[in-house]
C-alpha cells in the first residue's frame, strides 16, 4: 500500500514539474535544447523560406511541377540519397530542391560555397546525364 501510494506521489510530483516547465515559455525545453543565435540563424538559411517567396508566381519549376512518372521519381530520389548520403555537404545542400520533369533535373535553392555546388551538380549529372541538369543553385553570401 506504501509503494502505491509513494509511486502515485512521485508521479504527481513530476506532472507537477512538467506542467510548471510548460508555463515558463520554453515548452519543456530546457536551456541545453534552446538553440543558439547562431543555430537561428543558419536555420532560417536552411528553410529558404524568403527564397521561397519566388516560387508563389509559377514562373519557376516546384516540386509540384514534376511529374508522377516513375523514372523521373526513381532520378530524383536516387539523387536525394546521394546528396544527403554525403555528409561534408551542408544542411543547405542536403535541402536543395530538385525538380525531376522528363528526364531533366532542375536543381534550386542556396549552398554553403562554389565547392558544394560543383558537387551537387556532379551528382545531378551522375544520376540525370550530363546535358539533362539545369543548375539555378545560389552559393549563399557570407554574412
Amino acid at each position: 500500500m506504501k509503494a502505491i501510494a509513494l509511486t502515485l506521489g512521485m508521479t504527481g510530483l513530476l506532472l507537477a514539474g512538467c506542467t510548471q516547465n510548460n508555463r515558463a515559455g520554453n515548452n519543456g525545453k530546457s536551456a541545453a535544447h534552446q538553440p543558439s543565435e547562431n543555430q537561428a540563424a543558419s536555420s532560417k538559411d536552411a528553410t529558404n523560406t524568403e527564397r521561397n517567396a519566388r516560387d508563389r508566381d509559377g514562373t519557376n519549376p516546384t516540386a509540384d511541377d514534376q511529374p508522377e512518372d516513375k523514372q523521373d521519381i526513381d532520378v530524383a530520389a536516387k539523387l536525394r540519397r546521394a546528396i544527403v548520403g554525403d555528409k561534408s555537404l551542408s544542411i543547405n545542400a542536403h535541402n536543395v530542391k530538385i525538380i525531376t520533369n522528363e528526364g531533366t533535373v532542375t536543381l534550386r535553392g542556396p549552398v554553403d560555397s562554389e565547392e558544394e555546388k560543383e558537387a551537387v551538380v556532379a551528382m545531378a549529372k551522375e544520376a540525370a546525364g550530363e546535358d539533362h541538369v539545369v543548375d539555378e543553385l545560389e552559393v549563399k553570401s557570407n554574412r
